[in-house]
This record gives structure tokens, sequence and C-alpha cells, in this order.
């Protein structure tokens, strides 16, 4: 896959502290992304709100002891495969975060394992948006006493054709940053005890960073799907 470059001076910071305002501007952002690259860069280094004081939820989690009865996991979550194409991580990174086991792994534990594929780049990394996909404190309780835990599979992973289509206009668009979005397509089977279990289609679009020369990383998930 050609690597292209984002239009210098589209990561601008977007001046609002209120988290009502930050809401409409990450909503306007998507339909921004659907049009095109620039969208993308804004959403991801768009202003972040003050931190909460520490909580439960918020304190940082210690790390996640190796789970041996897991190869290439950490804890009860996979560890990001080795790969410089964004479509193939995004699949990889969708599994994980559509994967969990309140039977085996504490919910501080399994966010650390969700850390390990985040870019280690600060400006391209959005971890609320990741980590607010995983169940909270007190829910993540309620499922463990009801012993619940999900797999994933996934069908197809794309880049959006807004997207392909920006790309294609300016192929030298995407070398700032090297983020993808990419639409993964699957489902989540979840099952509980006493035998119960369901299971729905699901689809996500995510920002994923691949520099040349690196593995990629994930940089966040986008809050509305773009086809």
């Amino acid at each position: 896959m050609p690597k292209q470059r984002f239009p210098k001076g589209s990561e601008g910071p977007v001046a609002s502290s209120s988290s009502v305002v930050r809401r409409t501007v990450m909503v306007g952002i998507v339909l921004v992304v659907l049009a095109g690259t620039t969208g993308l860069v804004g959403y991801l280094t768009r202003p972040k709100a003050p931190k909460p004081p520490p909580t439960s939820d918020s304190q940082t989690a210690p790390p996640a002891p190796h789970d041996t009865s897991h190869p290439g996991s950490r804890g009860t979550v996979a560890t990001p495969p080795h790969t410089d194409d964004p479509v193939t991580f995004a699949k990889a990174a969708t599994r994980a975060l559509w994967t969990y086991d309140t039977r085996h792994i504490s919910r501080p534990e399994h966010l650390s394992g969700l850390e390990a594929w985040m870019t280690d780049e600060k400006q391209y990394r959005d971890w609320k948006s990741v980590s607010g996909q995983v169940p909270g404190t007190k829910l993540w309780l309620r499922l463990q006493d009801n012993a619940q835990h999900a797999s994933a599979s996934v069908e197809e992973g794309h880049l959006p054709e807004a997207f392909k289509t920006a790309l294609a206009q300016d192929p030298g668009a995407i070398t700032q940053a090297y983020v993808y979005a990419v639409t993964v397509i699957g489902k989540q089977s979840i099952a509980w005890k006493h035998g119960g279990s369901g299971a729905e289609p699901r689809q996500v679009t995510l920002a994923v960073q691949c520099r040349p020369d690196h593995d990629c990383a994930l940089s966040g998930v986008l809050p509305e799907v773009a086809p």
C-alpha cells in the first residue's frame, strides 16, 4: 500500500474546553473524515478535556501478568501483530476490542493488554476512545458474577470509500501522521454461565497508524462508522 501524506497544518487545535462543545465538534469532524483525510488528523489531535480526579475507572492500570495459557496474549488480550498493513492490523485490533473474558482477568488487566496496541505518539493517540469500548468497572463486576465472556469474528476490513478518494486526489497526503481510517465488519459472540449465549453483527472504524518500516499501532476508535 502506498504511503501518502496529510496536508501540513491540518492538525491545528480546535479552541474549546467545554465537553458539550467538544462533543459537537467531534461529531462534526466525523463528517469531515468521510470527506477527506484532514478530518481524521483533526479528530486525533483535537484538544483533550481536563483529566478528572482519579477514580477506580481512571486510575492507571497496573501491568497485566503474562498468561502462558494464552500464547500470543497479554492476559486474555491478544498481542498486536507484526504488520505494516493497516487493514490487517485493524482486523486484528477489532478482534482484540470485541474479545474479553471476565472469568480470568480484571478490567484493569484487560485495559493494560489493550494499551499495548496503542501508538506511542501522544499527538495521534486517543486512549479514551479505545478504553470506552470496554465495559465500565461496575458493569464488569456484574459480568464477572455472571461469568460472561466474548469472542469475535471478522468478516472483512477496508479503507472507507471517502478516505480512499481523498488519498487518490492527493497522493502525497498521509506522510505527516501515517494514520489510516479502516472500517471492520464482523460479529461478537457472548456467553455466560448456565449455557447462556448470544451473538450480534458489529462494525467499527478505527484510526490506525502505520509508519514506514514500523509495525502498525492503534490511534483510536472513531465515534461513528465510515462506510
